[in-house]
């Protein structure tokens, strides 16, 4: 069952023992037992039991859930990064019996899963305990916001701080810092101490934001694909001057091409970047190869494969000790995948 803020409200109202949330981004699963344990311990002014350790032993969890508090007050015991995986059969049954019998407590956990094409790849046991999760108290997947949702909760979190935040501002802090939600909750909060409390502007956010290497080598393709290699080069000296790894910078550009090449022999069959998108197990929504197939229109597919070609010899001569200097392999490199997409 996905999240449902109400049906997780009314299970805190009702008293439920057991929450147990799961997803493939931590920070969501996290935030979400985090945010029940501060509700439950408000209301009943419970003391928390935190048992760390991916598969606490039955006795642990009878002890936590069984020991009466000195205020005679409701035990909540917390289970940070559970695996149900890590239990064998008879163990997890052992639990599972224990979460649905106590009497005087509430157990919040939460655990991450791998995602495979889009979908979290939960395991047999982990299944088990959801089942009962869901029969006996609350259980909920955390999916992971898009765009828009994320500069809402950019702005929210700007709005706590007490520190104006614009759709413009939160959109430039998607763009160059990606969508990991402890990586943007962090920026907001130091590009909040930077204005003084006051307001977090676009221009702000490029001189003080934390650079992103997918996003900058994002924007290289976009200025190389219009064949605009001096912007392209600029981009890339800033990266340089940052000491970021020209081989990781390759690897980046690299995976970009592929993605067009990708697109672009898809295209050649009648199929679009959604079938390419399933085909190639790409985890997140398919906007990254749409955008791919767009920048792929300027060139035909032997000329993204002589692209290609560029950068393995780029990456060759990177790692073979080259005698020429790296930034002057990258410049080339850049200037020759701009040609590339020239007559055809």
């Amino acid at each position: 069952m996905l999240y449902n803020k109400t049906q997780w409200r009314e299970a805190l109202e009702k008293g439920a023992p057991i929450f147990y949330f799961y997803s493939s981004d931590l920070f969501l699963a996290r935030a979400a037992a985090e945010k029940t344990l501060s509700e439950l311990a408000a209301a009943t002014d419970g003391e928390v039991t935190v048992l760390e350790g991916p598969a606490p032993g039955v006795e642990e969890l009878v002890m936590a859930a069984g020991t009466i508090s000195f205020f005679g007050t409701r035990r909540i015991v917390s289970l940070p990064d559970l695996q149900p995986a890590a239990y064998g059969e008879k163990d997890l049954d052992e639990v599972c019996d224990v979460l649905a019998s106590a009497e005087n407590a509430a157990f919040v956990a939460y655990s991450v899963f791998s995602e495979e094409r889009g979908q979290l790849k939960i395991g047999k046991q982990a299944k088990k305990l959801i089942a009962l999760c869901e029969k006996s108290g609350y259980a909920a997947q955390l999916v992971h916001p898009g765009p828009q949702q994320l500069r809402a909760l950019l702005r929210q979190r700007a709005h706590e701080l007490e520190t104006e935040l614009s759709e413009n501002a939160a959109a430039a802090m998607l763009e160059r810092c990606g969508q990991d939600m402890y990586l943007l909750e962090n920026e907001v909060d130091k590009l909040a101490a930077a204005s003084g409390y006051i307001e977090i502007t676009p221009a702000l956010v490029v001189e003080m934001g934390t650079r992103n290497l997918e996003a900058d080598v994002f924007d290289m393709v976009r200025c190389v694909t219009s064949r605009n290699a001096a912007r392209a080069c600029e981009i890339l000296e800033v990266l340089l001057r940052l000491k970021t790894d020209p081989i990781a910078i390759t690897a980046a550009l690299a995976s970009s091409f592929v993605d067009m090449y990708r697109v672009k022999a898809a295209q050649m069959q009648k199929l679009d970047f959604n079938r390419v998108h399933k085909d190639f197990g790409y985890t997140g929504k398919p906007t990254r190869l749409q955008i791919s197939g767009k920048n792929a229109s300027r060139y035909t597919l032997a000329q993204l494969g002589a692209c290609l070609g560029v950068l393995a010899e780029l990456d060759d001569d990177l790692k073979g000790g080259s005698p020429t200097a790296p930034d002057v392999l990258l410049q080339t490199a850049l200037c020759r995948l701009a040609a590339a997409g020239g007559a055809r």
